[in-house]
């Protein structure tokens, strides 16, 4: 060692950065939250890069949700004949009582549009995850991307919203894992969580997650007591002003709470009819419905630099490349502020913070956008270097008004 000359400017040295923490990847987390939030029933076809999110629900169902005296399994999960069958059983679990959910990427999502549109509009709870690969069609199913969430929001023909929700950490996976179930049941409606394969299939390092103590929301659900004080029930009626309706479930003893479940057009007593009076109130509901999900889904993170005139737009893995890319930006003066996008349908929040900068940028591995922006479409992880180079690229070519914002 004394006759070796160092050369290069790199150093060892221990540190204990790793001491407490625990390695998992998304998809694990994902089965974890929803193993903890009551899941009953998960169908599922095979596909990269969700099927592991399935495979270790397996796993933890198996160790922790069987019966401790008869060994018998409280959860049933189905291996599918493909995609529709899966989103199918799923809702017909939901609609019966069970938190539900299936797990597919892109081209899963793609079959499972007509039944997702029968969900919204017969107002079925369940839960949706898409691990995104790169399409479209088969595309790059072992590169990872962002390119689903606008086919999501609106999924299936017609008028119809879904409520999105972005996790950025497995810290997110987890937790989204769990709240989809009572985002679902409160609201009624399918709930979709995108993830991709960055974050679902890389092992990451977190802190170890907490232990949940909230108790579940099973949403507006009518059992025999409450049916029997009430002089009539109707399926669809606005009661409290927010747009979601009271629901009963299968096998409910008072004759009240039968209805008829139907993905046509139908009254606020769950009658057909195609009158012009009655859809619209349906879809002026459904609409109300969306607007109290803006105050139930989680909120955006943002992180404000005063004087800052460019702000930052991501979501999902993205996140960690922009901490990253927002230091290198404010080493060379270019002074920058964040939101971290959680959830669709976005709070007040996110059209204020970009009224206050002159210049918005959303960073998104994918093609296409609508607005300035940091494209990455390689399939592979969006890194800090990439940011700061487009983005140090396009500021120096001209620096006007964003084209457009995200609504």
């Amino acid at each position: 060692r004394a006759n070796l000359q160092k050369r290069d400017p790199y150093r060892l040295e221990r540190m204990s950065a790793t001491a407490g923490k625990i390695l998992i990847d998304g998809n694990a987390a994902a089965a974890m939250g929803a193993m903890f939030g009551g899941v009953t029933v998960a169908t599922w076809y095979p596909i990269t890069p969700s099927s592991s999110l399935i495979e270790s629900l397996i796993g933890y169902l198996e160790r922790y949700r069987r019966d401790s005296q008869t060994g018998r399994a409280t959860f049933a999960v189905v291996q599918a004949e493909d995609e529709i069958a899966a989103i199918g059983m799923a809702l017909g679990a939901g609609w019966a009582g069970a938190r539900a959910m299936t797990s597919t990427s892109g081209p899963g999502i793609s079959l499972m549009a007509e039944f997702t549109g029968y969900a919204y509009y017969a107002e079925i709870p369940a839960v949706v995850w898409d691990i995104q690969g790169v399409g479209p069609s088969t595309g790059l199913p072992t590169r990872t991307a962002q390119g689903d969430v606008q086919f999501v929001h609106s999924l299936s023909h017609g008028d119809t919203r879904h409520v999105v929700l972005f996790p950025s950490s497995v810290r997110d996976c987890f937790d989204f894992g769990l709240q989809a179930f009572d985002l679902a049941e409160r609201l009624q409606t399918p709930i979709f969580v995108l993830s991709d394969l960055d974050l679902g299939m890389n092992n990451w390092m977190s802190d170890p997650f907490p232990y949940p103590e909230k108790p579940w929301d099973r949403g507006k659900v009518l059992h025999e007591q409450e049916l029997a004080a009430l002089p009539s029930f109707e399926r669809y009626r606005d009661v409290d002003g927010d747009g979601i309706p009271y629901r009963t479930l299968p096998g409910v003893r008072d004759s009240k709470g039968a209805y008829f479940t139907r993905g046509s057009g139908h009254d606020e007593g769950a009658r057909y009819t195609e009158s012009a009076d009655v859809y619209p109130r349906v879809m002026d509901r459904l609409a109300k419905k969306y607007e109290t999900a803006r105050t139930l889904v989680p909120a955006p993170v943002i992180e404000h630099e005063e004087g800052a005139e460019i702000g930052f737009l991501a979501f999902g893995s993205t996140h960690w490349a922009m901490v990253e890319a927002r230091d290198r930006l404010a080493s060379r003066g270019l002074k920058s502020s964040y939101l971290l996008l959680k959830a669709l349908p976005f709070s007040a929040e996110v059209p204020r913070f970009l009224e206050r900068h002159s210049r918005i940028y959303v960073v998104v591995p994918r093609f296409a956008t609508r607005i300035r922006s940091a494209r990455h479409y390689t399939g592979l992880p969006i890194t800090a270097g990439f940011v700061t180079g487009e983005v140090t690229r396009q500021e120096a070519e001209t620096a006007p008004v964003a084209e457009g914002m995200m609504r």
